[in-house]
């Protein structure tokens, strides 16, 4: 299950985000749940209230001026209860502007539920009997 914003790359509305995970699901035989946070709600977002307040307080304003800098001050992020926080700089580039065919887009398996189908739906894998869930 994957719980995402509802904007940019990844929201409800971008066939891009659905081939990819498309794709993700044919190569691992996963059933792929994903739930949108409505717009404007992703600040309730459980991860981002346990994680980034850590960082925060670690990072405690001062000026980042680095990749570097940036990944110190995620990496020696740690809570009292033992959690650490671990990070790394993804050099690679990524193409912009990529665009979904119709036929690639006809060609994805995703359900949309009864539940607000917009925000809410589920991706199979398209080889029929390897999924794991």
């Amino acid at each position: 299950m994957i719980e995402a914003d509802c904007g940019g790359a990844n929201g409800n509305r971008s066939l891009a985000w659905k081939a990819r995970l498309q794709d993700f699901a044919d190569e691992f035989a996963l059933t792929i749940t994903v739930t949108h946070y409505p717009t404007g709600a992703s600040k309730w977002n459980p991860i981002e209230h346990r994680l980034f307040n850590l960082i925060r307080a670690n990072w405690a304003g001062q000026p980042l001026e680095s990749y570097e800098t940036v990944l110190k001050y995620i990496r020696t992020t740690c809570s009292t209860t033992g959690f650490r926080c671990t990070a790394r700089l993804d050099k690679k580039v990524y193409a912009t502007g990529v665009k979904v065919s119709r036929a690639a887009a006809r060609d994805l398996r995703v359900r949309q539920h009864n539940t607000f189908p917009h925000w809410n739906y589920t991706i199979r894998p398209r080889v029929a009997g390897h999924s794991r869930s």
